[in-house]
């Protein structure tokens, strides 16, 4: 079986956990012979022996040379930001002035590599490559699976939907074969929001590769925090992430205890808005930011943590929490997440209950028994999130098309 998969990140050049999803589901689906050809917008020099990624602008590919803008969890804002950059310093190379230009134009040179690249099945992630899959579905006549990780609803917090965006990403469902959601948090927001029957979507929940976490080394002078505890947030600094809940609830906690750190792992948009609350609620001092942190120092943050928050306004799934576990150190996430369906050695808060979410980082920080408890457990029940049964999902979907196409 050939697939002709459509990314716009992949590990190690990645900014979230699209790319770490798109990793585990590839190398997954390979060992089980299927063979993939991973199309990512520029050429970023990756190689994997479990897969063929193929650039928009590589020339073995016999399309003309066209590099790209496009990142992960990119914005028109961003974009826009880039172009004029790139601009100035007479590097734009024929970039489109904005996104959802270059969203377009990817796709258009997605029908040259379909024309090349032999495939059974088209398969696409998030909405700056549904257009992709559009347009190579009618060169190709093969079914399209799009892979929805995270909506316009949730991007925006359910706040200024980008009309365009959503346009786009509405047409990608409302068009592909099949719609693989991350979790039925995912599959009801697309049921209510674009238009499609609940029997062309699936959930394939998201996994983690334990054995990556779990022998990561510690390193006790990694930050000198004299002993204090640690009350980590990792991801990204922007809306529907909440980070501006984690420092509310944060506040509560210092103004009960004083020996916690909270550190803020990550960048975003609204990495200066929370850098300044942060000091107008009186507690620079004792929150710590890192910037955005990837391989070794990721786990050995996990490790160091006595507690992980993820207090997300909306998410889709939310990969962190089990990285988090693998690593030893329990959690706290969000009901307004995917994950929050299938985690149980976890606590649960919403989002908004800032009173909640402290009084329950209190209560693990200042018992050492629930803390290993919730560590424990949760360690061990990660071990029924991997990528093999995740894989063994997603060949049923592409089986069943297949065959479906055939019996036309």
């Amino acid at each position: 079986m050939k697939v002709l998969m459509f990314g716009w990140e992949f590990p190690p050049f990645n900014s979230g956990g699209l790319g770490t999803a798109c990793y585990g589901i590839t190398k997954a689906l390979s060992k089980k012979g299927v063979e993939i050809n991973f199309v990512l917008p520029k050429n970023l020099g990756i190689t994997e022996d479990f897969l063929n990624v193929v650039s928009a602008n590589l020339p073995k590919v016999k399309i003309k040379e066209v590099n790209s803008l496009l990142v992960a969890y990119n914005t028109s804002y961003n974009y826009k930001r880039k172009f004029l950059s790139a601009s100035r310093e007479n590097k734009n190379n024929g970039y489109c002035g904005n996104l959802i230009e270059e969203v377009y134009r990817y796709s258009l040179l997605a029908k040259d590599i379909a024309s090349q690249v032999k495939h059974d099945i088209i398969h696409t992630h998030d909405w700056m490559t549904f257009l992709s899959g559009v347009e190579t579905e009618k060169i190709s006549g093969k079914s399209f699976v799009v892979h929805v990780h995270s909506t316009e609803f949730d991007r925006c917090g359910g706040h200024y939907v980008n009309p365009v965006v959503f346009k786009i990403e509405k047409e990608g469902i409302q068009k592909a074969d099949h719609i693989i959601a991350v979790s039925d948090f995912t599959k009801n927001k697309i049921l209510g929001g674009y238009g499609v029957s609940k029997n062309k979507i699936d959930v394939v929940y998201n996994a983690i590769n334990k054995s990556e976490f779990k022998n990561a080394s510690d390193d006790e002078n990694f930050f000198n925090l004299n002993g204090k505890k640690i009350v980590l947030f990792l991801g990204r600094i922007t809306l529907h992430k909440g980070p501006d809940y984690f420092l509310h609830a944060a506040k509560k906690v210092l103004d009960k205890d004083e020996n916690v750190v909270f550190i803020i792992s990550g960048s975003g948009d609204m990495e200066y808005q929370i850098i300044e609350q942060a000091s107008s609620l009186g507690i620079a001092d004792n929150v710590l930011f890192t910037g955005f942190l990837r391989n070794e120092q990721l786990k050995k943050i996990y490790r160091m943590a006595n507690l992980y928050i993820m207090p997300s306004v909306s998410e889709p799934f939310g990969i962190t929490p089990l990285e988090s576990l693998a690593s030893g150190t329990p959690v706290i996430i969000s009901r307004q997440s995917g994950v929050s369906e299938i985690l149980n050695n976890c606590l649960k808060v919403d989002f908004w209950d800032t009173d909640e979410m402290a009084n329950k980082i209190l209560a693990v920080l200042k018992n050492k028994e629930l803390e290993e408890c919730l560590a424990e457990n949760g360690f061990a029940e990660i071990d029924k999130f991997n990528w093999d049964n995740v894989a063994d999902k997603i060949i049923g979907i592409y089986e069943k098309l297949i065959w479906k196409k055939c019996h036309e």
